[in-house]
C-alpha cells in the first residue's frame, strides 16, 4: 500500500487540476456569452403567431344563391365571395326611377303654376280696379240724388235705389280684393316651393334622386366582395340562406401580414424598446428556418390586466406571480412569402436589445415615424357612381323635356 501511494496522489492531482480547469475555462466561457450575448438578448417561447381575422358580412338582407369561396380557399382583393338574390333590389331601383320621373314632373308643375298663379294676381288687380270705378260711380250717383232729393226731382225710390247700388259695389270691391289676397297668397306659397332653385335642383328632386343612388348602391351591395386578399376560414354561410346585415358569413385572413405576438415576462422588458430587431423560430419549421423581425410596439398592460375578470389582489391570500406583457413582433412579409405561416402557430421569439430604435429607423421616442405595416384598407367599397349619376340626369331631363 506505501510502495503505490506516491504514484496515484500526483494522477489524482493532475485529474483534479484538469477538473477545475475546465470547470474555469466552462465558466469562462459561460461568462463572455452571457457577457456579450446573453445579457443583450431576451427570450421566450410564449409566443403566437396572430392575423387580422377579416370578417365577411352582409350589408343588405337577401338570400343567397351562390358561394365563390371555400374554407382553405385564397382569394384575392375583389373576388365576388357571395351572391344574393337581385330581385327585390332590382324592383326597389326601379320604383326609385320611376318615383324621381314622378317628382320631376310634379316640380316641373310647380314652376309652370308659378306664371298661371301670377296670371290670376293680374286679373284679381284688374277686378280690383273695375270694382273700385263701379263704386266711384255709384257714390257719385248717390251724391247727384242727395242734392236733388230737397228739391223734388228725384223720387224715394230713385233715392234708394242708389244707396243700394253703393253697397252692391261695396260689396263687389270686398269680393275683389278678396280674391285678390288669395291669388296672391296662392303665389306667394308656390313661390316659395320654387325659389332659389330649379327643376333639377329642387329639393324634391334631389330626394327623389339619392333615393336611386340609394336602391342602386343596394343592388351592388347583392354581391359580396372579398375586402383583402388572402385565405377563406370559417366559412358558415349556405345555399339559399336568408340572411341580415352584419351577419358573418366567412372570414378572410390576409397571410401576407401576419405578425407575431410575444409574451414577455415583466422582469425582460427593461432594455425592450419598439424598433429592436429580433430573431424567430417556428415549431412549423424548425431551426432550420429563422425569420427576423421588428418589434413593432409593446402593449399597454399585462394579458391578465384585459380579462374579463382581471385579478384581484387586495385579499389577504395573496401570492405574487411574474406577469408577462405581449410584446407585438413585425415579420418580413419576403420571408412570410417564401415560409408562410398560419395564425395560431407556436414560435420561439429572441429580441435583440444591443439594436436601439435609431439604428432601426425609430423616431426619438422609439415609435415608428411610418405608417404601421398591419394597417389596413380597401378600396372595394368605393363604388364608382359615374354610371348612376348619367342615369339620373337623364330621367331628369327627360321629364323636363316630355
Amino acid at each position: 500500500m506505501t510502495a503505490t501511494s506516491p504514484s496515484t496522489s500526483p494522477a489524482r492531482a493532475r485529474l483534479m487540476l484538469w477538473a477545475t480547469g475546465l470547470f474555469v475555462l466552462a465558466a469562462l466561457l459561460y461568462g463572455a456569452w452571457w457577457l456579450l450575448f446573453a445579457a443583450h438578448h431576451e427570450s421566450t417561447d410564449d409566443a403566437y403567431v396572430h392575423g387580422n381575422l377579416v370578417q365577411i358580412s352582409a350589408q343588405i338582407p337577401g338570400t343567397v344563391i351562390a358561394i365563390g369561396a371555400e374554407e382553405t380557399q385564397t382569394v384575392t382583393q375583389g373576388d365576388r365571395l357571395v351572391t344574393l338574390d337581385g330581385s327585390d333590389t332590382d324592383i326597389a331601383l326601379a320604383q326609385a326611377q320611376a318615383a324621381l320621373a314622378q317628382a320631376v314632373r310634379h316640380t316641373r308643375t310647380l314652376f309652370v303654376q308659378n306664371d298661371a298663379l301670377a296670371a290670376d294676381v293680374a286679373v284679381g288687380e284688374a277686378n280690383v280696379a273695375q270694382a273700385k270705378t263701379l263704386l266711384s260711380k255709384a257714390h257719385n250717383d248717390l251724391q247727384r240724388r242727395n242734392a236733388l232729393r230737397g228739391t223734388g226731382g228725384v223720387s224715394g225710390e230713385e233715392l234708394l235705389h242708389a244707396q243700394v247700388a253703393v253697397k252692391s259695389a261695396e260689396a263687389v270691391l270686398a269680393q275683389a280684393r278678396a280674391g285678390l289676397a288669395a291669388s296672391r297668397a296662392k303665389l306667394a306659397t308656390n313661390q316659395a316651393l320654387t325659389r332659389n332653385s330649379t327643376v333639377s335642383t329642387h329639393p324634391d328632386v334631389l330626394q327623389a334622386a339619392d333615393q336611386v343612388r340609394q336602391a342602386w348602391l343596394a343592388s351592388v351591395r347583392t354581391r359580396i366582395l372579398a375586402p383583402v386578399g388572402g385565405m377563406v376560414a370559417q366559412r358558415s354561410v349556405q345555399l339559399g340562406q336568408r340572411i341580415q346585415p352584419g351577419a358573418p358569413l366567412m372570414t378572410v385572413v390576409p397571410l401576407d401580414s401576419l405578425w407575431v405576438e410575444a409574451n414577455f415576462k415583466e422582469n425582460q422588458l427593461d432594455a425592450m424598446r419598439p424598433g429592436q430587431k429580433a430573431t424567430l423560430v417556428s415549431d412549423l419549421y424548425g431551426s432550420k428556418i429563422i425569420y427576423h423581425g421588428t418589434v413593432a410596439g409593446i402593449a399597454a398592460g399585462s394579458g391578465s390586466a384585459f380579462a374579463l375578470l382581471p385579478a384581484q389582489n387586495a385579499s389577504g391570500n395573496w401570492i405574487k406571480v411574474i406577469q408577462r406583457v405581449p410584446v407585438r413582433i413585425r415579420l418580413d412579409p419576403q420571408e412570410l412569402q417564401a415560409h408562410p405561416l398560419r395564425v395560431g402557430l407556436s414560435m420561439t421569439v429572441e429580441v435583440d436589445l444591443s439594436s436601439t430604435p435609431e439604428q432601426a429607423g425609430q423616431d426619438a421616442q422609439g415609435q415608428s415615424g411610418e405608417a404601421s405595416a398591419h394597417a389596413l384598407s380597401t378600396p372595394v367599397y368605393d363604388h364608382d357612381t359615374a354610371g348612376i349619376d348619367a342615369r339620373i340626369r337623364r330621367i331628369i331631363q327627360d321629364n323636363i323635356d316630355s
